[in-house]
């Protein structure tokens, strides 16, 4: 059995997989502000796959991933945070860390023709460049939620702007994923291309797959995206998952090599 840990900004994800990739248990809770309780509430719920046979363990990681287990947390100050120390004690399996984007876009790109960069529209923007169903090196530089852009009489960065949080905030929404009106989806649309040239002259991939809670309303804002940079717009295949599923492949990888 394989363990996948999808650490994001607002909620944590644990999912143990069949060595055949299918989910046979999962588990999520809202990701604690402080590091020392995130600790301490992930091996809590670790606790409970202990007893299982455990090949390899993937953690994905909102931000840089060196050394395999050396993080730097995207929208947390988390810098120092040993989270390898904890999971070998509970684990006695190869274990490894990667940036959540990056996995992402290694299990959406599976089988897709050409070159296909992953972008996940969330909390913030992150994403991922893979090919033949092996993440990029140029991902691991890949920060696309940093570009700016001028908008609405400001010098902003991407993210502020197409970010599912910050749409959320602009129309005062809990949730993205609930917009409906045509002229909202039109303005969605227009944010989100915003950066899209920019990733397309750096990047040259054949797919843009745009993912995160704005991956669930694809079919109803894409239909505005201009058709102008010759890549294929897609829709994620699991737009809740995609992480954890990158973690699974990622896993089956590493067995191989």
């Amino acid at each position: 059995m394989y363990l996948a840990i999808d650490i994001g900004g607002t909620k944590t994800l644990i999912a143990l997989f069949s060595k055949r990739g299918r989910v046979i248990r999962r588990k999520k809770f809202r990701t604690p502000q402080g590091s020392a309780t995130f600790i301490r509430e992930l091996e809590n719920y670790l606790k409970d796959y202990k007893k299982r046979k455990i090949k390899a363990l993937v953690v994905a990681i909102p931000g840089v991933v060196q050394k395999n287990y050396s993080v730097k947390f995207g929208n947390r100050k988390w810098d120092d945070i040993d989270i390898y120390t904890p999971l070998k004690n509970l684990f006695d399996c190869p274990i490894w860390f990667e940036n959540d984007a990056n996995l992402a876009a290694l299990f959406e790109s599976f089988k897709l023709p050409g070159k296909t960069v992953f972008l996940t529209f969330s909390t913030g923007i992150g994403g991922g460049v893979a090919e033949k169903n092996h993440i990029l090196p140029e991902s691991d530089s890949f920060e696309p939620g940093h570009k700016k852009y001028w908008y609405d009489g400001k010098i902003k960065e991407w993210e502020d702007i197409a970010a599912a949080s910050a749409i959320e905030n602009h129309y005062h929404v809990d949730r993205a994923t609930d917009l409906k009106k045509k002229e909202v989806l039109e303005d969605v649309a227009k944010r989100i291309y915003l950066g899209l040239p920019d990733v397309v002259k750096a990047y040259h991939p054949d797919n843009i797959i745009l993912g995160g809670p704005m991956g669930k309303i694809f079919k109803l804002y894409s239909k505005y995206l201009p058709d102008d940079l010759g890549v294929k717009y897609r829709r994620p295949k699991r737009p809740n998952e995609s992480v954890i599923y990158g973690c699974f492949r990622y896993a089956k990888q590493k067995e191989r090599n």
